[in-house]
């Protein structure tokens, strides 16, 4: 049986100004902005080459805004994914290197943080 994570809630404060973070600064997919009804409005985004999104809105989540830390992706070139987040705004820390991986930290708006991985090589 496969188990697939293809979803992951984020806690946000305001959703408009999320989704120009996610679309405009960092390069996330938008993959939907819905408003079901007056209580909820779900926004999906998805890392560009991910199987897995995220998704915020209001009325989706108890979390409280920017409680959400660790989320990770991987990329091909940790340096290179810092200097787009640079290049569009984003503060993002020096590349520090570990025995497992480049890494890359940033944080969205509310202070929900993410770092980036560049993989290391299997011998």
């Amino acid at each position: 049986m496969d188990w697939k994570l293809e979803l992951v809630p984020v806690p946000v404060s305001d959703v408009d100004r999320c989704i120009a973070f996610y679309r405009d600064k960092v390069g996330f997919v938008l993959d939907h902005d819905h408003r079901v009804n007056e209580a909820i409005r779900f926004v999906q985004f998805t890392p560009p080459g991910s199987a897995c999104s995220i998704a915020f809105g209001t009325g989706l989540t108890d979390m409280t805004p920017g409680s959400l830390k660790g989320l990770q992706v991987v990329v091909d070139d940790a340096a290179a994914a810092r200097t787009h987040l640079l290049d569009h705004g984003v503060e993002a820390s020096e590349v520090q290197e570990f025995p497992w991986g480049k890494f890359v930290y940033f944080s969205d708006p509310d202070g929900n943080t993410w770092s980036i991985q560049e993989l290391v090589p299997l011998p």
